[in-house]
């Protein structure tokens, strides 16, 4: 069986493309400001390991997960930097959690109690964040309600408890009105104004990407960037970044296809004259969205062609009529840059009707990762 990873279909990864967002956040947000890439996901898709391995030279303060698990994979990597889980935890996950020595996100007080009750439990100490909720609704202490449940957490800040930071969620920070983003922060402020303040060495953060780059001077103690770092644009009327990833597959079988062919299941295509069409080794069971049908484009030796017919699990098929000199093997780009040509996430999320976040987070593993210094192929 081969070993070369670009047999089939695969994503071309920049390493340095991906650290110049990391230093492009820095840039905006300054030095003194901590950076906590967000790596869940599978580090959006492209693929933790190597996305830490990326940053760590960069020396960001820590990282930013979503799950307990995700976290417990950072640390068997051997990293002993603060690694927050940024989700609410459910109710078996705490044991895990505090053996790993991450901090969790707190956002109720049964989430404390599993805490306190896993802490002591392992003799340890249960480092949290807690949440405050400032409109997205999706977990977090209310902060208008902070005359209620303040007093009552106050009196929880006991040990094996650690009050490790608090945050909240930006929802609207990647728009072009500032206005949410403004009416968030103030209500943090109100919360925490009602709060003991925060324990040395604890740390404040509300920005995500957007926010970092939009609104650094609410930057506070610290930034969690995210789609930016991966290539994504993060927001209206913001700076792209360097794009960092690109799918691509290979041509497997080439057909000079008569007038009324068709292709696909349901024959949704049918060539209104001669054209030549080109198989190629892709399908949505890798992550290329069905949604591309019939109206997705794709690179082939530098040109844009269209995807004709329905896209299936394993085969894609385009229209290469026109284009000179195209084998089976040649390489076929479904998103990133061939030539002169580009394919942006951003186009091919509009295509899909989602964003570009789930483009990413939807390639299957059965796509190889291929880190590179530029990632091209």
């Amino acid at each position: 069986m081969s070993t070369d990873k670009r047999t089939r279909a695969w994503v071309d990864v920049s390493t340095r493309a991906f650290q110049q967002n990391f230093l492009r956040i820095r840039e905006a947000v300054g030095e003194e400001v901590h950076i906590i890439p967000m790596v869940k996901a599978n580090a959006y898709g492209l693929g933790v390991t190597e996305a830490i391995q990326a940053l760590e030279p960069l020396n960001p303060w820590g990282y930013g997960v979503a799950a307990v698990e995700e976290g417990v994979e950072i640390r068997e990597m051997g990293l002993k930097k603060p690694v927050l889980v940024l989700s609410p935890v459910p109710p078996g996950s705490y044991g895990a959690a505090v053996e790993a020595g991450l901090s969790v996100c707190i956002s109720d007080f049964g989430g404390l109690d599993r805490l306190r009750d896993a802490a002591l439990a392992a003799d340890l100490p249960g480092g949290f964040h807690l949440e405050v909720d400032t409109g997205m609704g999706r977990a977090g202490f209310s902060w208008n309600q902070v005359s209620e449940w303040g007093p009552e957490f106050q009196r929880s800040l006991e040990p094996p408890l650690r009050w490790d930071g608090s945050f909240t969620h930006f929802h609207s920070a990647d728009a072009g009105d500032p206005a949410p983003t403004e009416t968030q922060w103030g209500r943090l402020h109100e919360a925490l104004g009602a709060l003991p303040d925060l324990p040395p060495g604890a740390i404040l953060h509300a920005c995500n990407s957007p926010g970092a780059l939009r609104r650094p001077e609410l930057a506070a103690d610290a930034v969690r960037p995210g789609i930016f770092l991966y290539g994504g644009v993060a927001g209206e009327e913001l700076p792209p970044p360097e794009p960092v990833a690109s799918l691509r597959a290979r041509v497997t079988f080439l057909r000079d296809a008569e007038e009324g062919a068709t292709v696909g299941y349901g024959a949704t295509y049918t060539a209104p004259a001669a054209e030549r069409w080109a198989s190629v080794g892709i399908g949505y069971g890798d992550g290329l969205p069905r949604l591309l049908s019939n109206q997705g484009y794709a690179l082939v030796r530098g040109h844009r062609v269209p995807i004709i017919g329905r896209i299936s699990m394993d085969v894609t098929v385009v229209n290469i009529k026109g284009v000179e000199g195209v084998e089976v093997g040649d390489v076929v780009t479904f998103f990133g840059r061939d030539g002169e040509e580009e394919i942006l996430l951003e186009e091919v999320a509009g295509l899909a009707r989602t964003i570009n976040y789930e483009i990413l987070t939807d390639l299957t593993p059965r796509v190889p990762r291929i880190w590179m210094a530029d990632g091209g192929y």
